[in-house]
């Protein structure tokens, strides 16, 4: 299988290139350039498997030119094996026809584990077969970030940078980071918002001299494309527990990167019956005035209490943007750069094509804490604060009560203990045992400015092999 970019100017690669590189060259993202697809039959064969399994058997069209059987295997094993629920993903019921898909059993209770537990092992395997290191470089609204340190602190060829918006993730999440030990881990507070972590992300990938010519930037945030495949197996997974494919699903997806949910836009189209995708977004709406208006246009960007999706440039957004132009590479590169300079449209029949499937809703703290309020009064179960806006989303937007409609649960309450108050509940939730004492645990991150010149100088100094 061969990987292309979004703006159409870098040249085709195949898996491990694509894995290594992150961005492409032109400043686009990878894609690939055609999509395994599953009849129903075959899909509906899958019932009954581990998550492991299936996910192989979705994920393995991507690699096979790049890894033998056994040892995706293997990879798969172990990094679902250490999520705390057998099933992996479960799923709690809400109301008739309405579930939550909990995708926080992982080692840090988020929906990243899923897709960076197994990136750590695949940059692990790729850069140990060509005997190269990397130096990983990522931002993070929040989630990101120690997903990533967890996946990747064992690995042998990689250094790894997490830059984080200063005094703006909860403290959980901030203590996640900055608390795992280790020569190869580094946090960077930048005085910043996660926009302004990301822009240095990418400015950085674009030119690499900061690095000596030592190593290479390999990328962890959504951007790389391992992290979509990975996304697309829990909508496979979610569908074969409630009756599918034999019934088409919908799916409700806090998002501020849209990188999950073009993930279940992936699975649609690679044979999964789909009927509505749901963007449930916060203050920061770009996404929704997108979807319900036909306008994309950047607006300042706010804090909430759910912070993970504080982000107004959502760069996963323009995978999707591509297919809409057909694949036109050019036409995606110049509506991005239109769109930096001020609001932008796309023509309204391509728009209309995207809302055949997709709808959208943005939540304010407000209505987020009566989420999280009345779903506890109702069912004495506790959302975070982003599948709470998901839930509400969900419920605004739903086409079709006859259709299972079901709400990707991204991170676990313990994280957001804030929001938790702030609903008027009195309870704490408590966060599970191999966590206890994270309030107790030595931190350990540095302040920078919100300047690349300083944050790439930093990273430069304090690689293992500077």
């Amino acid at each position: 299988m061969r990987y292309i970019s979004t703006r159409g100017e870098a040249p085709a690669l195949g898996f491990e290139d694509v894995l290594l590189t992150g961005l492409a060259p032109d400043g686009g993202l990878y894609v690939p350039e055609s999509l395994p697809h599953f009849n129903l039959e075959e899909i509906r064969s899958w019932r009954g498997l581990s998550y492991a399994e299936l996910a192989f058997n979705i994920m393995y069209p991507f690699v096979e030119e790049a890894i033998p059987e056994a040892d995706f295997r293997q990879m798969l094993d172990e990094t679902y094996g250490v999520f705390a629920h057998k099933a992996v993903a479960p799923l709690v019921q809400l109301d008739t026809n309405e579930w939550v898909l909990e995708l926080f059993r992982g080692p840090t209770l988020a929906f990243k584990d899923f897709a960076l537990q197994l990136l750590g092992r695949l940059l692990d395997y790729v850069l140990g077969k060509r005997q190269e290191h990397a130096v990983i470089m990522g931002a993070t609204s929040g989630d990101t970030g120690s997903a990533a340190i967890e996946g990747c602190r064992r690995c042998e060829h990689v250094d790894i940078f997490i830059l984080h918006p200063y005094q703006r993730v909860s403290e959980v999440q901030r203590r996640q980071m900055t608390t795992v030990q280790g020569d190869n881990i580094h946090n960077i507070a930048v005085r910043g918002n996660f926009d302004d972590c990301q822009r240095m992300v990418k400015e950085s990938f674009g030119d690499q001299s900061f690095l000596g010519g030592k190593a290479r930037l390999a990328a962890v945030n959504s951007i790389n494309w391992a992290r979509i495949m990975a996304q697309i197996v829990y909508y496979f997974h979610a569908s074969l527990a409630l009756g599918g494919p034999d019934r088409s699903m919908a799916f409700s997806v806090p998002t501020g990167n849209f990188g999950d949910i073009f993930a279940g836009y992936l699975a649609k189209k690679m044979g999964l019956p789909v009927s509505q995708l749901v963007i449930a977004t916060n203050k920061n709406d770009i996404l929704h005035r997108f979807m319900s208006g036909n306008k994309y246009e950047q607006h300042q960007l706010e804090h909430t209490l759910s912070p993970s999706m504080d982000i107004m440039v959502s760069s996963n957004f323009e995978r999707l943007l591509f297919d809409l132009h057909g694949r036109d590479g050019q036409a995606v590169k110049q509506l991005l750069e239109n769109a930096a300079k001020g609001p932008v449209s796309i023509e309204d029949y391509r728009w209309k094509s995207a809302r055949k499937l997709f709808d959208s809703a943005a939540v304010d703290d407000k209505t987020t804490c009566d989420t999280i309020r009345e779903v506890y009064e109702q069912n004495e179960y506790l959302l975070d604060p982003h599948t709470a806006i998901g839930v509400h989303a969900a419920r605004a937007c739903r086409r079709d009560v006859q259709v299972p409609m079901i709400t990707l649960g991204t991170a676990h309450p313990a994280k957001f203990p804030d929001a938790i108050t702030d609903s008027g509940l009195t309870i704490k939730p408590e966060l599970p045992a191999h966590m206890a004492d994270l309030f107790e645990r030595e931190e350990r991150y540095t302040v920078l400015d919100n300047d690349r010149a300083s944050v790439q100088a930093f990273i430069a100094e304090h690689w293992k092999n500077a």
